[in-house]
């Protein structure tokens, strides 16, 4: 898969993600995720595993010309594009 494949499919999966704290499962572990969208184009995450030390971060940024453009904090693009594509989202 290509990284700007990655890339969509991330932003397109995200949007589905409401703005707020949630619940979500990964890899059989349970994760807090906060989703802020402060601007239109920009999207800020957190995600914390709850029995664990586990961090996600990232901020994505989207604009009508260039496209996604994923800044993970202190971790690799393909573990965020992973997180984020694999995660199930538990209702509260």
């Amino acid at each position: 898969m290509t990284v700007e494949l990655k890339l969509r499919k991330l932003r397109d999966r995200l949007a589905s993600f409401p703005s707020g704290y949630m619940h979500g499962r990964y890899q059989g572990r349970l994760y807090g995720v906060s989703v802020t969208r402060p601007l239109p184009g920009i999207e800020k995450v957190y995600a914390e595993e709850l029995a664990g030390t586990d961090v996600i971060s990232f901020n994505l940024y989207t604009t009508p010309t260039s496209g996604p453009l994923l800044k993970p904090c202190e971790m690799s693009s393909d573990r965020v594009v992973d997180f984020v594509l694999g995660i199930e989202l538990i209702a509260t």
